[in-house]
Order: structure tokens, then sequence, then C-alpha cells
């Protein structure tokens, strides 16, 4: 068959026309495609990132949990490491913090306190005749003694041995003196029966004041000072509480 000029350009433009609409549908299809993968991408990116802050917040919820343990678990030793045993008040070291703390407080806002250092008499030969549980049972009674005469705010602590310590707050020499004074009256009047025998004890108490320009340490050795002259005094004959003329420095 023959076509005219004409004719065949009419079958050509329609070709190109045809193959025109493939490309463009094929490119419309890519470009489809392309637009769904990069939707995919930003949903998964999405996903991620929300599974990720996720992760992260319940790490650092587990990271709060363990270091609240821990920090109780130190404030648990901390404590056992700052109290007595037996007798379940200060030991040394947890009465000379807290006197460190009271000193602080004093000298900030112009506070007054005292502090009183007690020794226990005649408990060595408690010791010697019935066994250190007879001991035990003398200092547990001493200690229920001084602590119904102090406020909850005062401390009362061991500081070794048969040798114990009171921070009392807001009391004037005067009174600190009356206060020691009654605390041997008190423990004076305590007898233990053992083994059939009735035993008596009591304890000789040393006052300091703490004023602005006390020091922990310095204080304790005064206390313990006037401690041993009212020990000396109790030993001979009865004469009035030792004590420092002077606030403690």
């Amino acid at each position: 068959m023959s076509f005219g000029p004409d004719l065949r350009a009419v079958l050509r433009n329609s070709m190109k026309r045809k193959s025109g609409v493939k490309t463009s549908r094929a490119a419309k299809r890519q470009k489809d495609a392309a637009a769904g993968n990069a939707l995919v991408r930003r949903a998964t990116s999405a996903t991620l990132r929300a599974a990720v802050k996720d992760d992260v917040k319940a790490e650092i919820r587990r990271l709060k949990t363990q270091l609240a343990k821990a920090t109780a678990r130190i404030e648990e030793l901390q404590a056992a490491a700052e109290t007595d045993f037996l007798l379940e008040i200060p030991n040394r070291r947890g009465f000379e913090r807290e006197l460190a703390r009271a000193i602080s407080y004093i000298q900030r806002y112009h506070a007054a306190g005292a502090l009183i250092v007690l020794d226990v008499d005649r408990l060595k030969p408690v010791n010697d005749q019935f066994g250190h549980a007879a001991g035990d049972e003398v200092l547990k009674a001493i200690v229920a003694v001084l602590s119904r005469q102090i406020r909850s705010s005062d401390v009362i602590g061991r500081l070794g041995g048969d040798e114990f310590a009171l921070l009392l707050w807001n009391l004037s020499e005067t009174d600190a003196h009356a206060k020691a004074a009654a605390l041997e009256a008190d423990v004076d009047g305590l007898s233990f029966a053992f083994e059939g025998s009735t035993v008596g004890t009591g304890v000789s108490a040393g006052v300091v004041l703490l004023g602005p320009h006390s020091e922990a340490g310095r204080a304790l050795a005064d206390a313990d000072r006037a401690m041993y002259v009212r020990k000396a005094q109790r030993r001979h004959e009865a004469q009035p509480l030792a004590s420092t003329s002077r606030t403690a420095s």
C-alpha cells in the first residue's frame, strides 16, 4: 500500500503522541513511587524516633529508681555507722556530727546551747562480778533515764564505753548545771538485782556552754575535763557541780 506524504505524517504524529502518553504515564508512576517511598521513610523515621524516645524515657526512669535505692542504702549504712548498736543512740561519730551541726546553727543564728559529758560510776565492778550482760542492762537503764530528762530536740550519744554526752538547746548556765545535777540524782536512784545482790550506780557530769566561738572538738575536751573534776568531787565528798566558768571556744 502506498501512502501519500500527508498520511505518513499523520501516522508518525499519532505514534509520537502515543509514545509520549506512555512516557508521561511511566514518569508519573515513578514520581508516585518516589513520593510513596518518601512517605514510608518519613513514617519509619518518625516511628523509630518515637521508639527511641520511649526507650530513653524508660532508661531514665530505671536509672532514677536505681539512684533512689542506692541513696537510701547509703543513708542506711551511714546511719548504721553512726549509731550505737546496743543502745540505739548516736555513737561518738554520730554525736560529733550532731554537735558540729548544732554549733554551726548557734554561730549562724546566735542561739544558745549546752554540752554535758557524763561518765558512769561503778560500772566496772558490775562487769567484773556479774558479766557484761549485766553491765549492758545498767547502761540501757541509764540511757532510759537520761532520755526521759531531755527534749525531742536534744541529742544523747554514747562517746564510748561508759561515757555519754548530751546536747541541750537553749539553756542558760544556771539551767545547764541544774539539769546536770538532776541527771546525776536520777541515775543515783537506780538499783539493780544481779544474782541475789542489789547494786547501784551513778554518773558524774561535766558542763560546758556552747556559743558563737565554740568548736566541737574543743567543747568535748572542755566538758570531759569538767566531768573528771566532778568525778573526783563525788568520789571524795559531796560538793557543788564542777564546771568551767567560760563559754567553750
